[in-house]
């Protein structure tokens, strides 16, 4: 009886723990200057960063992200609402920029 006691406090425990863990999600609007195809990015977001969505409506987002590949880089600039530039990086693999995103924003909320 102990044992099975034991066994659902720990599975509620451990439960509450993953669900507590969930990233809250997050809307990004893609800037017009953007040369990085929507589909591409959204691929990659869905893989790294699945609490991430893209929208239309700049109202409705959290942030803007201009990102190009330029000169055989990505190079993300990541706005928060306002306008304020607030994180940027530059990598050789798409994957890699979108990670690095999704680590930023993940962090502050």
């Amino acid at each position: 009886m102990k044992k099975t006691l034991f066994s659902i406090a720990l599975l509620v425990t451990f439960g509450v723990a993953w669900v507590q863990a969930a990233p809250p999600p997050v809307k990004v609007v893609m800037s017009p200057a953007s040369t990085v195809p929507k589909a591409d990015l959204l691929k990659h977001l869905g893989d790294k960063c699945p609490n991430v969505s893209l929208v239309l409506d700049s109202t409705k987002s959290d942030y803007m992200l201009e990102a190009a590949w330029w000169a055989g880089e990505y190079k993300f600039t990541l706005y928060k609402k306002g306008g304020d530039a607030v994180y940027a990086t530059s990598t050789h693999m798409l994957s890699n920029a979108v990670k690095d995103v999704c680590h930023y924003v993940n962090a502050q909320k």
